[in-house]
């Protein structure tokens, strides 16, 4: 049998979705140049919908991508391209065997199937862990947090956690986006070190199977240096860095989903501003250091409060995240504050979750927003940010 002609068959078996269970690829021929010891190819369900879930492995760590419609069959083209020497594919109907000889001859067999039922596909993984313990994973070691056997060093138990939370609420907000073929454009003001946004990356194009696109903006050059030599180290081609200021940056395309991620007090309003300005569909935020506001306090009835440094600073970070979310609301974004990790592990908890689909300028919004800042006597950054797009609905 020439090489065709059981690429085909093992192709056709495959995409074979009532009987197909499992291919496993291993060895390689000799003399070829071939990265992984094994692949395997099996049926998954990812948020309930099916894909084709194809396992890349080294000895040392695993790459784990998901595929379906018009990707998947190239995906699985070139993965029977490679220079495998044992092919074993496993359905309900029976076991293939296809070794590939020396001189390039495939010996095929066929056995009874080695499984006696179908086994379940469903791979949900946000309800456990995206990225799970115990399976070595790519982006996990090369951020410190995983070591060669999959193991979370002890140290990064709290960043481990955080980057499984963090991808969690990432597949609920994303995967309510339409799944069109064009690449999902994201874009992260004062993204830092970027662990997040590499790991947001990673989870929709190696995981979720989809195209995607990723711009980082800081001004520490220093920072986004680090940020290229990661991206470089891991071959991750779509994504950019720049050293810039956030509201420098012109977007060629509006943005799908903005992030800002620990941007330092009013770094978090201009990433806010820039998302609601560009017109991003998702808006994802965990803001830190909010001392924009403290000095401005001004509320006689809460002087028992203000008088104590650390219950006034509570105070103003409590009440700038409080406006900052119905200013996103008011602005036509369904949002939400939530906690995306334990505060044992970070102070730095809260996340402000929004979603651009309801109508601008509700007036009981805007009601709310005027009491709360006249009350308290403040002047939010994100307000004179937005300007006029915002004083609209305002005043």
């Amino acid at each position: 049998m020439t090489e065709s002609d059981y690429r085909d068959m093992l192709r056709a078996s495959v995409l074979e979705s009532a009987t197909f269970l499992r291919l496993t690829m291993s060895g390689k021929r000799k003399g070829s140049d071939l990265p992984w010891q094994k692949a395997v190819v099996r049926p998954v369900l990812v948020q309930g919908q099916p894909r084709m879930q194809f396992s890349w492995f080294d000895g040392r760590s695993d790459i784990t991508e998901n595929w379906a419609g018009p990707h998947l069959e190239q995906k699985l083209d070139e993965a029977l391209a490679l220079p495998f020497r044992q092919f074993h594919l496993q359905a309900t109907s029976g076991d293939l065997y296809v070794r590939v000889t020396r001189k390039s001859k495939a010996l095929i067999d066929r056995t009874p199937p080695s499984l006696s039922e179908r086994p379940p596909i469903a791979h949900d993984r946000v309800k456990g862990h995206v990225l799970p313990r115990g399976t070595p994973n790519i982006l996990l070691q090369a951020l410190g947090i995983m070591d060669a056997s999959g193991r979370v060093r002890p140290p990064a138990q709290g960043k481990f956690r955080q980057v499984n939370e963090f991808l969690r609420i990432v597949s609920q907000v994303v995967d309510e986006a339409d799944r069109s073929e064009r690449p999902l454009e994201i874009v992260d003001f004062g993204c830092g070190r970027a662990y997040l946004t590499f790991a947001a990356y990673h989870y929709l194009h190696h995981i979720q199977g989809r195209p995607v696109r990723v711009i980082g903006i800081d001004r520490d050059p220093e920072l986004v240096t680090k940020c290229d030599g990661l991206r470089d180290e891991l071959g991750w081609a779509d994504l950019s860095f720049r050293t810039a200021a956030i509201s420098d940056l012109v977007l060629e395309r509006p943005p799908d989903l903005v992030l800002s991620l620990h941007a330092c007090n009013t770094a978090t309003d201009e990433a806010l501003a820039q998302g609601i300005l560009q017109g991003s569909r998702i808006i994802l935020a965990a803001p830190c250091c909010q001392h924009e506001l403290r000095p401005q306090l001004r509320a006689p009835l809460f002087q028992p409060v203000l008088r104590h440094g650390v219950l006034k600073q509570r105070t103003a970070e409590i009440l700038t995240d409080a406006l900052r979310a119905l200013t996103l609301r008011i602005m036509g974004y369904r949002t939400s504050v939530v906690e995306f990790v334990d505060p044992e592990h970070t102070a730095r908890n809260l996340l402000i979750r929004a979603q651009r689909g309801v109508p601008a300028g509700d007036p009981d919004l805007v009601r709310e927003y005027r009491e709360l800042r006249d009350f308290w006597q403040v002047t939010p950054t994100l307000e004179g940010l937005l300007g006029s797009t915002f004083g609209q609905h305002v005043g």
